[in-house]
């Protein structure tokens, strides 16, 4: 698994970011690993929906065209839950309150990936 740093769309760095692009790394995802630090995310490539079941914390889901752009943002989604975004193609997956600190919001653009 690569590892990358990001930009948020007011150029602020955060990471590091895992890209899981293989098979049992994208079905894997976060599960059985522990929660993710301020910084650090999961960059899920070839992707549209995730769930957290099996989970023991409260994620950010960050939903992303092909371009890095920002299609959807799920703030804390719970233990348990299911989200999804049909126009995604990949899904960044962050500490719950990250996506707030890093002012992501749908129309803004990631970079550095």
């Amino acid at each position: 698994m690569r590892i990358v740093s990001l930009r948020s769309p007011q150029a602020q760095p955060f990471g590091p970011v895992r890209v899981a692009e293989r098979g049992w790394d994208r079905t894997r995802g976060l599960l059985g690993r522990p929660r993710l630090a301020a910084s650090e995310g999961l960059l899920i490539m070839r992707c549209s929906s995730v769930h957290t079941v099996g989970m023991r914390y409260p994620i950010d889901v960050v939903f992303l065209d092909r371009h890095g752009g920002i299609a959807r943002v799920v703030e804390s989604l719970r233990p348990m839950r299911v989200a999804m975004c049909l126009r995604a193609t990949h899904v960044l997956e962050l500490a719950a309150g990250q996506a707030r600190r890093l002012a992501l919001r749908p129309g803004s653009k990631l970079s550095g990936w």
